[in-house]
């Protein structure tokens, strides 16, 4: 059986490299170094080493993921995409989402109301859009549905915003051909045509 010959630390400072039979064998967090007693000339049947190395691999990630998680709150859809771009084993998938749910890390309505709230703020954009945003990222239509229908988003206001800011592109412009330019231009922003006639009409008034 491989024998534990030296245990090293890591320069984090939060992990150690351990040598088995004089080679490197595995490198494993701190907590978990010291859960399992790791000593130097302890023998270790394969399966143990195979057991530690999946237990250092769920730690040495989840500390990552961590990282990831905390700069803003993330759907489970962003999450996934994560853990194969840093193609992590797909055996560790569900633990490590268990985990992040149980840190209130993962809840795809509170990402969603995050979303549109950081949109309305810095990028209003019309509840078309944001739909296809949020499916985009993940969202299952119930939720978009629930969480747009919490969010006070006044479209008309916003359609009328984007044209004053856009007024001299159009102010020499015949009535028709003014009005037809500024309802392409909202289409183009997602603004349904409803919305888009109230908008143009009472700008042109």
């Amino acid at each position: 059986m491989p024998t534990v010959t030296s245990i090293k630390p890591q320069r984090n400072g939060k992990r150690v490299n351990v040598y088995l039979d004089g080679k490197f064998g595995f490198g494993i967090d701190l907590e978990n170094y010291v859960t399992l007693g790791l000593k130097v000339e302890q023998e270790l049947s394969e399966a143990e080493v195979e057991t530690i190395i999946k237990k250092a691999e769920f730690q040495k990630t989840l500390d990552k993921l961590l990282k990831f998680a905390t700069l803003r709150p993330r759907s489970e859809k962003e999450i996934r995409l994560w853990l194969r771009r840093k193609k992590v084993h797909i055996s560790l998938f569900d633990k490590l989402l268990k985990k992040l749910k149980q840190l209130n890390l993962i809840d795809d309505k509170k990402f969603a109301a995050w979303w549109v709230g950081q949109r309305q703020a810095f990028r209003p954009k019309p509840k078309r859009i944001l739909n296809n945003e949020l499916r985009i990222k993940g969202i299952k239509q119930e939720t978009i549905n629930e969480v747009l229908g919490e969010e006070k988003i006044d479209e008309e206001k916003m359609a009328k915003e984007l044209l004053a800011r856009k007024a001299y592109k159009w102010k020499n412009l015949p009535g028709r051909e003014a009005h037809r330019k500024m309802s392409q231009y909202l289409a183009g922003k997602g603004f349904s045509w409803e919305v888009i006639e109230k908008s143009v009409v009472e700008v042109l008034e």
